[in-house]
């Protein structure tokens, strides 16, 4: 029997993220992303959304900030929060932390462009700063059940503006 002491033993969220993009021609593009919420592992939170005319690493970056959202109103005291992506993008720039140069610069890369996807970086990066929060690379496409379920969700959101698409421009 489970007591109140084994309870609070909780020391993980684990989240999983995935993104998609599904393209017509050159210049319309669809995209989906997904978050599983699981604690104990039992799934206790999934979310899904789109949108139109972006990018597949808009849609991974969607991914883990909506699910960093979650995490930050919904994780216990003393709970670490664990992101897992498949994006070496987005693990890459924590891992490395590509973003304190980014701020430094102005917003610039080290190609001297400015940093793609900035509004969803600026609510991601104050999580990365957190002691409670981290990101982890998963493998994709490597049978880890929680990532391929999210990898289902991005691509079904993605999909499924794809199909309801009736020549609307955004």
């Amino acid at each position: 029997m489970e007591s109140e002491h084994d309870r609070e033993k909780v020391i993980e969220l684990e989240i999983y993220t995935d993104g998609s993009a599904k393209s017509i021609g050159r210049f319309l593009t669809f995209g989906g992303w997904g978050y599983i919420a699981v604690r104990d592992s039992k799934e206790v939170c999934r979310e899904r959304g789109g949108e139109l005319n972006t990018t597949n690493q808009r849609m991974e970056l969607e991914a883990i900030r909506q699910a960093l959202f979650y995490a930050a109103a919904n994780r216990r005291k003393n709970e670490r929060v664990v992101i897992y992506s498949d994006s070496a993008y987005a693990v890459n720039c924590y891992l490395q932390e590509w973003y304190v140069n980014w701020q430094e610069n102005g917003w610039f890369n080290s190609q001297r462009k400015p940093v793609a996807n900035r509004d969803i970086w600026q609510d991601i990066i104050p999580f990365f700063e957190n002691f409670w929060y981290e990101l982890r690379k998963v493998e994709g496409h490597a049978g880890v059940i929680w990532n391929e379920e999210c990898d289902k969700i991005a691509q079904a959101e993605a999909q499924k503006l794809k199909d309801n698409w009736r020549g609307q421009n955004g």
